[in-house]
C-alpha cells in the first residue's frame, strides 16, 4: 500500500513539474504564446500552469480522499469484530454460569440413580444420559477456555521445540489407539538443532497435543503418524501427517470453525473444538496453520511459528 501511494505521488510530483517547465518555455517567447482573454488575461503558459495545477490537485484529493476512506472501512471492520468478539465471550460466560449448576445436579442425580437401579436396560440408559451431560460438561469448558484464550495475555519464553514435541508423543502412549499406529517424530539432527520459538509453553503443548490426538483418532490400525519439524529461517515449521481417510474436500474450508464437524467425524466422539482451539493458540503466537488432505490417502496440518529473536 505504501509502495503504490508513493508511486502515484511520485508521478503527480513529475507531471507538476513538466508543467511548470512546458508554461516557463512558453513564457520566455521561443514560440508564439498566444494570449486568451476570458474573465482574467493570462497568456497560454500562465493558463497550462493554472490547469495544470489544478488537475494536480484534484488527483491529489482523490488519492488522499481514497486512503482516507480506505483507512476508515478498516478501523470500522476492525471494530465491528471487536464488538463482535466481546459480544460473544459475554454470552459463552453467561450461558456457562447458567448451565453449569443445571449440569452439575443432572450429574448427580444421574450417578445416584445408575447406584440404585440393578443390571439392565434402565442401567445402560442412565449410563448413556450421564455420558451426554459429561459431554456437555466439556463442551461449554472448551467454549470458555477459548473465549479466554482470546482475550488473556501469554507469557513469552523461549520454548525448546523438540523437547516439546517428545513430550507430546509421550503423553500420547495413553490414547487406546497409539498402540496400533506407527507414530514416528522425525526431528533434525545436523547442522543445528531447532531454534527455540517465544511463547506459552503449556498452550503450545495443548496444540501439538490436540492435533496428534486427532490424528491418533481418525486413523486405521496399522496406519502411520508422523510428526515433522525443521526450520526455514524465519520460522519453525511443525507438519502433523498420516495417512488416515483424510477430509473430504467440502470439509476443509470449515474445519478450524468452533463446532463444525465434518463428514469423517461421524461415530468419533469429539466436541468440534479441538482445531479452533489449536488456531486461536497458534495465531496468538504470531503463527500460522493449514492443512492438505487427500480423502482415502491421509492429511497433513503445517504449523509455522516464528524463530526466537
Amino acid at each position: 500500500m505504501k509502495r503504490r501511494w508513493f508511486f502515484w505521488a511520485a508521478l503527480i510530483g513529475f507531471y507538476l513539474l513538466a508543467v511548470l517547465g512546458v508554461a516557463i518555455w512558453l513564457q520566455q517567447g521561443a514560440v508564439s504564446n498566444p494570449v486568451f482573454r476570458l474573465q482574467v488575461r493570462a497568456d497560454l503558459g500562465t493558463w497550462i500552469l493554472i490547469g495544470g495545477s489544478v488537475v494536480a490537485l484534484i488527483l491529489l484529493l482523490f488519492f488522499a480522499g481514497r486512503k482516507g476512506v480506505r483507512h476508515l472501512l478498516q478501523r470500522s471492520l476492525a471494530s465491528a469484530q471487536h464488538e463482535y468478539a466481546l459480544s460473544r465471550r459475554r454470552f459463552i460466560r453467561r450461558l456457562d454460569h447458567e448451565l453449569k449448576n443445571p449440569l452439575a445436579a443432572l450429574r448427580a442425580q444421574l450417578a445416584y440413580l445408575s447406584e440404585e437401579v440393578g443390571e439392565g436396560p434402565l442401567k445402560q440408559v442412565l449410563g448413556d444420559m450421564l455420558a451426554q451431560v459429561e459431554r456437555t460438561s466439556r463442551l461449554m469448558a472448551h467454549l470458555r477456555k477459548l473465549a479466554e484464550l482470546e482475550e488473556q495475555v501469554i507469557e513469552c519464553l523461549p520454548v525448546d521445540i523438540a523437547a516439546l514435541l517428545s513430550q507430546v508423543v509421550e503423553a500420547s502412549q495413553a490414547h487406546p489407539n497409539y498402540e496400533t499406529r506407527r507414530v514416528r517424530l522425525l526431528l533434525p539432527q545436523a547442522p543445528w538443532p531447532l531454534p527455540a520459538v517465544n511463547g506459552d509453553r503449556d498452550l503450545l503443548w495443548l496444540a501439538f497435543f490436540n492435533l496428534l490426538d486427532n490424528a491418533l483418532k481418525f486413523t486405521r490400525p496399522g496406519d502411520t503418524i508422523e510428526i515433522r519439524a525443521f526450520e526455514d529461517g524465519r520460522s519453525v515449521v511443525i507438519e502433523v501427517a498420516d495417512t488416515g481417510s483424510g477430509i473430504a474436500e467440502d470439509d476443509l474450508p470449515y474445519i478450524f470453525e468452533e463446532l463444525y464437524r465434518g463428514a469423517n467425524a461421524q461415530g468419533h466422539e469429539g466436541s468440534g473444538l479441538g482445531l479452533a482451539l489449536v488456531q486461536t493458540i497458534i495465531r496468538r503466537h504470531g503463527g500460522s496453520i493449514r492443512v492438505r488432505s487427500r480423502p482415502n490417502q491421509g492429511s497433513v496440518f503445517t504449523l509455522n511459528l516464528p524463530i526466537a529473536s
